[in-house]
């Protein structure tokens, strides 16, 4: 299949980016890169956070956090500060295709520009960008302070989309199936997962992801844009469809889906305590702390409508 053969051919060779310290605040540092994947001619801008004191430490698990349609690098700074400022790695993507630059230019072409960004070439794109970014990171002046066995990935929105096709998801087209899973990849956070458009039915879809999952959604996480509406029941439709025999379900009682962005000023209890349950499932899963998601449950219950666990 072209397109699989052109993934592969893009996760083969890269140019690699510069990676300096930027600095460091609470506990962890934070540092920018842009690397570009040469064989795809695109750039993938990152942001790591990373532990400061991990250098004295063991190797520490990491995170690769894909950003939602309209997002970048520098969104969803209170999950990675909180995961660094708590022993995690995590590394931000930005994916140029479906990136901030969408609400650049004529507003009147807006529509347009989302709609080219929800196209499969670029659904395809942001996996690789997942791989090579990866692949550079771990193989860069900071590999040696990450666990390359202990890698996790996430994704809010359209990220879930590239997180879960990166974890197993596989969509049939022509007759053929398309995988893109990352075999480095041990677990999966999803938050307000959309559902996979123009797709008949889900499991299909979803049942080759096996590995741990923690799904996270609110009663009002409702997507509106043009051509395009989604509410709370497509999430718990995926949550449902997705394979894993440990999956994890949190709906909260409030909270809208842009809210999990995590915008400045928009702090509430529930970016609060998600941020801890994002915390407790990695611990839990990569990390070996049994009970950490029993005990965000019995702190933060009250916020909650509804908390799956496995039986």
């Amino acid at each position: 299949m072209k397109r699989r053969a052109l993934l592969q051919a893009g996760m083969a060779a890269a140019c690699l980016g510069a990676w300096p310290l930027a600095r460091g605040d609470g506990g962890y540092e934070v540092v920018d890169s842009e690397p570009v994947d040469e064989p795809r001619r695109r750039r993938v801008p990152v942001r790591l956070y990373l532990p400061n004191d991990a250098r004295a430490a063991q190797p520490v698990p990491l995170v690769v956090f894909s950003h939602g349609i309209g997002g970048s690098r520098l969104g969803y700074s209170y999950l990675g500060r909180h995961w660094a400022a708590n022993g995690v790695a995590s590394l931000h993507l930005q994916h140029v295709g479906s990136d901030h630059a969408l609400w650049r230019g004529n507003v009147f072409e807006l529509v347009g520009r989302l709609q080219s960004a929800a196209q499969e070439a670029e659904a395809l794109d942001r996996v690789a960008d997942l791989r090579f970014a990866l692949d550079q990171v771990l193989a860069g002046p900071f590999g040696e302070r990450l666990d390359g066995a202990r890698v996790v990935a996430a994704g809010h929105s359209y990220g879930t989309n590239t997180t879960l096709l990166a974890c197993g998801a596989q969509v049939r087209r022509d007759g053929r199936l398309v995988d893109v899973r990352n075999p480095r990849l041990r677990a999966a956070v999803v938050i307000s997962a959309p559902p996979f458009y123009g797709e008949a039915s889900h499991e299909p879809i979803l049942a080759p992801v096996r590995v741990p999952t923690l799904h996270v959604t609110s009663a009002e996480d409702i997507i509106r844009v043009p051509g395009y509406y989604s509410g709370v029941d497509d999430r718990l439709r995926v949550f449902e469809a997705t394979g894993s025999a440990q999956k994890w379900l949190a709906l909260f009682r409030q909270g809208s889906h842009s809210g999990f962005v995590g915008r400045a000023g928009t702090a509430s209890p529930v970016v609060a305590a998600t941020q801890q349950l994002a915390l407790a499932f990695v611990q839990q899963v990569v990390q070996g702390h049994e009970g950490a998601l029993a005990a965000w449950h019995a702190r933060h219950g009250e916020l909650v409508e509804r908390f799956v666990a496995p039986a």
